[in-house]
């Protein structure tokens, strides 16, 4: 079981702020162990929370004046994409149009280090493809290896959760989330449209370094007290229950979820 934190905030303002420290200090100490600083995102709230995080902390329009010239290496981030819906990437169901309108194109990370899908694929040809990519990008060491699983090993995963405990497009219902030797999967029948969308693998997911689960508003609440509170053992895991990452799970709420958890809150 991988440590936890709780990071806990009044407002999603908040938990935006204290997430942009948070992944600050994840780009300064990935980028002096190995060079890069590899992310994954993931769609729906939580670019709508990064878009926040340039409002309140970072303030890109001054990027060029201290002290986010020399404490944010941009030009050694390399994006990445947990889940995706398979539409054109100017669809505005697209997870990287999302986050390239709500956050990718404010920041000055080279278009070269962001890996969106590869359109004019079938469904499965896109898992596959994806899939491809990151082993050939762990064969030229632009991504490392986890020595645990031999999977790709991200330095950070920014998770969110749907208000039935999924995460990624790994839902309750769906086999894929059992799936043990693949890196990236897809489903056809999303809740939620558009159907069909690809997906990393739990395996993949908690190779991770690191993974912060960012969690805000009332519609989640509850699966979060399931997932979290003190009959968390006695149910069915949901699958955010099982994102486990290799370094540290650190939790980012604000004061919609339940308010006692078994934790350490910051």
């Amino acid at each position: 079981m991988a440590p936890t934190k709780v990071v806990r905030k009044s407002t999603e303002e908040e938990v935006a702020v204290a997430l942009a420290a948070y992944i600050s200090q994840q780009s300064t100490k990935h980028i002096a162990d190995h060079g890069s600083f590899s992310v994954v995102l993931s769609g729906g709230t939580l670019i709508d929370t990064l878009r926040n995080i340039l409002l309140f902390v970072f303030n890109f329009r001054k990027l060029v004046e201290p002290p986010y010239l020399s404490s944010i290496d941009w030009s050694k981030w390399l994006i990445f994409f947990l889940d995706e819906r398979v539409v054109p990437l100017d669809d505005p169901d697209s997870n990287y149009k999302l986050a390239y309108d709500g956050f990718l194109s404010k920041v000055p990370i080279p278009e070269s280090n962001i890996y969106p899908i590869k359109e004019g694929l079938s469904l499965e040809e896109s898992a596959e493809e994806y899939e491809q990519r990151l082993k050939d990008l762990v064969a030229n060491k632009k991504l490392r290896t986890s020595s645990i699983t031999g999977f790709a090993k991200f330095d950070l995963m920014l998770l969110g959760m749907g208000p039935d405990g999924h995460v990624a497009s790994l839902f309750c219902w769906h086999f894929q989330r059992f799936e043990k030797e693949k890196w990236v999967t897809f489903i056809t029948d999303s809740p939620k449209p558009p159907p069909k969308r690809i997906t990393f693998t739990f395996p993949l997911i908690n190779s991770a370094s690191e993974i912060a689960m960012v969690i805000t508003g009332e519609e989640v609440a509850d699966a979060l007290k399931l997932a979290m509170g003190k009959y968390a053992n006695y149910c069915y895991p949901l699958p955010v229950q099982k994102v486990s990452p290799e370094g540290e799970l650190t939790w980012f709420l604000d004061n919609a979820g339940p308010s006692r958890l078994p934790c350490c809150i910051l």
